[in-house]
């Protein structure tokens, strides 16, 4: 299927490149004993250290190290036993030292690659240039005062990964895939918790067009997207405005430019530097990292099990189709719940129904987080055990399902109290279908003239009659004969 987009003129091919800042998941700074703990009030997270005062010496967070490692590890990637840090030179309000530690040409992962699947062009093959360590500015505060801006120096320090991709991505679609797959990884891994919302994880997209087959355009860099649904809004604008200028005979400007949620639109920031901008050099602070070959060894054995594997695990071992398999191993928490669920009931293919249709369901329709779940696992298996075992029908059990989302409670307690126990006596089953054919005698006769589709009406009021708890199957079979 083709990814080319129509212009006025011609079809363009997008190139995309992915930079993905993510906020490593340690206690303390990379370089600095103070806190990384999210929502603290406004510098009150800050030593000497991240602060840039006179004498103070960065000393490595050896975590920061081991999970670079791991992701690097994740992405089948070349780990750099020899990398080295270096001072990237700029100025912004919020860097008090004027240039930020971070790694340039020896980085402490080298390439590797992540696959995604799409809908437009099926399986690919997402290239990884790199993974380098740096640490994160402050935050400038411009809504606090209608005269001054205020800095807030908390995450001044914090320990970033920032992964870059090769520019293999080829639409907001597959850009949208990478960032989904690629967070997936980072908390399997536990490297990051990758919640973008909270500035843990920050995606930069680089957008050039070409006609097929020429070389590569002149790339805006989109940055500090937080949303997987505002990158793609973000990509899309971007690609129609430089179709836009370039078939109207205009040039695109190299540049860094900022994507505007409310309008829709992406806008000029600064003019786009290149690495001999920021005069980088050694780090004259810091020793260069040197890894061996056993602490590479122990982390790869230290890894869990990757979405990939975990998803083709599924397949073989529990049934599911793809579908249901990737939507479970999307997301570590989600392969969590569904293997806790599963210690407490047989059935592997109703508990993924019960988990991705009505558990998701009920949470999506509430706006509800999977993290703030009402009903653990124990719970959600006692409740597919009682349909396993005929307690109660797949029908009474939504309608359990709505009162422990609701109200809580344990579903076993629930069909005590409300006396939702199915009913399987099939004299008693027999007893009520007697009693609907006899007050529906036209419909019988019409059914038996050949009007196939009464059967159902036939099965619906025998429910009604029960109040939903007759066993479906046992009405079905019942009714067949009745009715033959």
């Amino acid at each position: 299927m083709s990814l080319l987009v129509q212009g006025n003129k011609h079809e363009w091919e997008v190139v995309i490149g992915m930079e993905v800042h993510a906020q490593i998941a340690t206690k303390s700074k990379l370089f600095s004993g103070s806190s990384t703990l999210f929502g603290a009030a406004a510098n009150n997270n800050v030593s000497f250290v991240d602060a840039a005062m006179p004498g103070m010496l960065p000393v490595i967070n050896q975590e920061a190290v081991t999970q670079a490692i791991r992701t690097g590890l994740a992405i089948n990637a070349q780990i750099n036993k020899y990398s080295v840090f270096d001072r990237k030179n700029y100025f912004y309000a919020d860097l008090p030292q004027g240039y930020q530690i971070s790694q340039f040409s020896d980085p402490i992962v080298g390439l590797g690659s992540l696959d995604i699947t799409t809908k437009q062009g099926g399986d690919k093959t997402i290239g990884i240039t790199r993974i380098h360590l740096e640490q994160d500015a402050g935050k400038s505060l411009h809504d606090q005062n209608p005269q001054y801006s205020y800095i807030d120096l908390n995450r001044a320090g914090v320990p970033l990964m920032e992964i870059v991709s090769e520019p293999d991505i080829r639409s907001s679609e597959e850009a949208g895939e990478y960032i989904k797959k690629l967070r997936s990884i980072l908390r399997y891994v536990g490297s990051c918790d990758a919640d973008m919302e909270k500035g843990m994880m920050r995606a930069d997209a680089n957008v050039s067009i070409r006609l097929p087959g020429n070389e590569f355009g002149t790339r805006c860099e989109i940055k500090n997207l937080n949303s997987v649904r505002n990158m793609i809004r973000a990509i899309d604008y971007e690609v129609q405005r430089q179709i836009e200028i370039v078939e109207s005979g205009g040039t695109i400007d190299q540049e860094t430019r900022l994507f505007d949620v409310s309008s829709g639109e992406t806008k000029t920031m600064r003019s786009k530097e290149d690495a001999h901008d920021y005069r980088y050099f050694p780090d004259p602070d810091l020793l260069p990292l040197i890894l061996t070959d056993e602490q590479i060894e122990q982390e790869r054995n230290n890894l869990p099990e990757m979405p990939d594997v975990k998803q083709q695990r599924y397949k073989k071992d529990f049934g599911l189709n793809d579908y249901d398999a990737g939507v479970l191993t999307s997301d570590k928490d989600y392969a969590d719940y569904y293997e806790a669920v599963l210690q407490n009931c047989k059935d592997a293919k109703l508990a993924c129904t019960w988990i991705t249709g009505e558990l998701f369901g009920r949470l999506n329709k509430a706006g509800t987080d999977f993290n703030k779940n009402p009903i653990n696992a124990a719970q959600m298996a006692e409740l597919i055990s009682l349909i396993e075992d005929k307690t109660i029908s797949g029908k009474i059990a939504k309608d359990i399902l709505d009162i422990m989302f609701a109200e809580g409670g344990n579903p076993g307690d629930i069909v005590e109290a409300k006396g939702l126990k199915q009913v399987t006596d099939t004299g008693a089953i027999e007893k009520q279908i007697d009693e609907v054919l006899a007050a529906n005698q036209d419909k019988v006769e019409q059914y038996k003239s050949g009007k196939d589709k009464l059967f159902g009406f036939f099965v619906g009021q025998v429910m009604k009659a029960t109040q939903g708890k007759a066993n479906p199957q046992a009405v079905n079979e019942i009714l067949k004969q009745k009715l033959s």
